[in-house]
């Protein structure tokens, strides 16, 4: 299984509570989608025991630190991020904005982006994307994040 989470906004208790979803659903990998906003919400994700991938998100003014935090946790950057796990290429990024271009190009087996807080699940173009929610729940008071079963290419969105 791969986690997937975005939007935390410093949310620690959702953060914690993700790591124990992930956790038990025996994740291999874990999927940031953006938008930690500190250095200490990474920090917490040291405890998932499987390495996780990262983008910035618009709230993440202190790239530094994130990236200090990542060191040995796994691998953090500017979108899009790609990479191939699982036979499956993946794409990701954290604005909504540039999705139907990837779409378009067929970039990807599976697209995972956040920034809307709106999780989402859907196939377009043979393309699995997935937007996990928002692990935070600031702005839509629901804390959610996604699992993906990478051998049957199928999601869902798991409430915290």
């Amino acid at each position: 299984m791969i986690g997937i989470i975005s939007d935390s906004h410093d949310n620690l208790m959702a953060v914690r509570k993700a790591i124990r979803v992930f956790t038990d659903a025996g994740c291999g990998l874990v999927v940031h989608a953006g938008d930690f906003v500190a250095p200490f919400t990474a920090t917490e994700l040291r405890s998932l025991g499987c390495p996780v991938k990262a983008v910035f998100g618009n709230c993440d003014g202190e790239k530094r630190g994130l990236a200090a935090a990542f060191a040995g946790l796994g691998e953090i950057g500017a979108a899009p991020l790609i990479f191939d796990h699982f036979g499956l290429k993946f794409l990701v990024s954290h604005l909504s904005a540039p999705v139907p271009g990837y779409i378009r190009g067929k970039k990807c087996d599976v697209l995972i982006y956040g920034h809307t807080h709106k999780p989402e699940i859907r196939t377009e173009n043979g393309i699995l994307i997935i937007n996990p929610g928002e692990a935070g729940g600031w702005v839509h008071g629901k804390s959610t994040v996604a699992l993906l079963d990478p051998i049957a290419l199928s999601a869902e969105i798991i409430g915290l």
